[in-house]
Parts: C-alpha cells; structure tokens; sequence
C-alpha cells in the first residue's frame, strides 16, 4: 500500500548572489512577486498537494524567513482597530501553527542532495516531497497536486519535468527515457548537467520531487556528483540502478525560473497581469512600454 505523503523539504539555504545587493540583508525566499515571497507560493503549494509538515533546510541570516510564518500580534491589532479586514485576512495565509514548520541547518553548501539529506531525521521513514521556491509554477492545478494525484498511480518516486531547448540541457538534471506514456514517462537513467551533445533527452527535471525513503539513504553514502557537490539528480538515479520506479511528469502549467533575474521579471509580469485589481492598469502600462520600444526601433 502506498503511503500518503504529508511532509514537504524546502531548501532554502543558498546565499541568493545573483540577486545582491538585495539579498545581502533580506533572503532570497522572502523577495516578493507582486505581493507575495516566493515561499509564500511554495508554501501554498504544498497546502494544496495536502502537505500538513514542513521541513525548512536553512543557513545562517536566515531568521527573517522563520519570522515571516510566526504570528504578528502588533500588526493585526492595529489592522483590527482600523477596520483593514481585507489585509488581516491575507494575512492569515502567513501564519503556520505551532510545531508545523520545523527548521534544520545546512552549515556548509554541499549541493541541493545534500541540503535534503540534512532533513533525513525529519522525514523518518516516510515518502517526502521536495519543492524549490526558485521554480514558481503558475497553475490552474497546483503543481505538487497534480504529482501526487499520478503518485497515487504510480507509487516510486516522481519528478517534475518539461520539455527544455536541447541547447540548454547542460543547466538541468535531464531523463532518460524508457517508455513514453504521455503526462507520465518511465524513467531508465538521470544525468545532472549534460553536454548538450550527450543529453539523453531534453526532457529536464524541475523543482518539484516526490521521493520514497530510499533516496536519503541514497544520499546518506554522500557521493560527489557534478560540480563536486552532492546531487540529488544522482541518488533518484540510483534508484532505478536498484529497481524501484521513477517517472517523469509533465505538469501543466507554465514555469518562471526565479533564480534568475530575467525570470524574476517574467514572473512578475505574468502573476501582475493575473491579478484582476492590477491588470488594467498595468497592462495599459506594459502596451505604452512595448509602443515607445516599438516607436524607438
């Protein structure tokens, strides 16, 4: 019988460079799309997928994040006394009771293999999922909600992937294909980080995992994989190499990678444009933008 899954890993223990100087004091997580941080809409995510315990895998100068899910007292009192109860209630997504965020360190940065394997007593013997805020997915289904409903089929691990331009194999964990089966695809190898050339397919792996136990104890032998670091792309891989199923889901929904500042960007102006309160204004704004580029050309 498969087992549900209720706990979710976020790593959030990265430094954020290519966003300094704003990350410098404030952590990349917290940066905001429209009105909301990024881990905001992981956290969403997760509650929509059924996710019930959520396991933070930070670093040092990470505490505004840990602030960010306690309750502000101060703050709803004085929204109370001026009647804002539009604003109290958006604030209610923010607070997480007691006990149900759980925050472990990651002192030195090993790789994203090793940020989930520093949640291993956390996750116990239990099938876990891993979200990465930097892939924010704008879906009429949450992502991970759709991932578990094909893990209910599947049972093994399941990962987020999408069709990449074949020239950009080299920045994603990419599958190897057995079987083809549409919205799920069975998987016979990974690679982390291919030369374009030697890419088995240009199907990579993005920032939402379904993972049984066995994979910590994968990561638990701390193999270096490419750059020196601890990949989890390797330790799934592992996986098939013992015989347990791993599938490729093709999600739907679109993906802005914002741990970049070009898909920060993208980001923002999709999730500004869907906003019913903001979209005529600032589309009014975008079309008198893209008119002067035009005019300027």
């Amino acid at each position: 019988m498969k087992r549900k899954v209720t706990k979710a890993v976020f790593p959030v223990a990265g430094l954020g460079t290519r966003f300094l100087p704003a990350t410098k004091s404030i952590p990349k997580e917290i940066l905001t799309l429209v009105d909301r941080p990024l881990i905001q809409y992981a956290i969403d995510e997760a509650r929509a997928a059924g996710i019930k315990e959520f396991i933070f895998v930070t670093s040092r100068g990470k505490s505004a994040l840990e602030d960010y899910f306690d309750d502000a007292p101060e703050l709803e009192t004085s929204l109370r006394k001026k009647g804002k109860t539009e604003l109290l209630e958006s604030l209610k997504a923010t607070n997480m009771d007691s006990g149900a965020i759980a925050y472990v360190r990651q002192n030195r940065p090993m790789g994203l293999g090793h940020a989930v394997w520093c949640a291993r007593k956390l996750v116990g013997n239990e099938p876990f999922a891993v979200i990465l805020t930097d892939d924010v997915i704008a879906a009429e289904k949450p992502c991970l909600q759709q991932m578990m409903e094909a893990y209910e089929e599947t049972g093994g691990n399941v990962v987020a992937a999408m069709e990449v331009p074949h020239d950009k194999t080299s920045s994603y964990g990419v599958l190897d294909i057995s079987e083809d089966m549409g919205a799920l695809v069975r998987v016979k190898g990974m690679v982390e980080k291919p030369k374009a050339e030697e890419a088995p397919s240009n199907l990579a792996v993005i920032g939402r995992y379904i993972l049984t136990p066995k994979v910590m104890q994968n990561l638990n032998k701390k193999k270096e994989g490419a750059g020196g670091e601890i990949q989890l792309t390797d330790a799934i891989a592992e996986e098939i190499e013992e015989g347990s199923p791993v599938y490729g889901f093709r999600f739907r929904g679109q993906r802005y990678d914002c741990g970049s500042k070009a898909g920060f960007l993208q980001a923002t102006v999709a999730f500004g444009l869907a906003r019913p309160d903001l979209r005529e204004e600032f589309g009014d704004f975008l079309g008198d933008v893209m008119a002067m580029r035009t005019a300027a050309q």
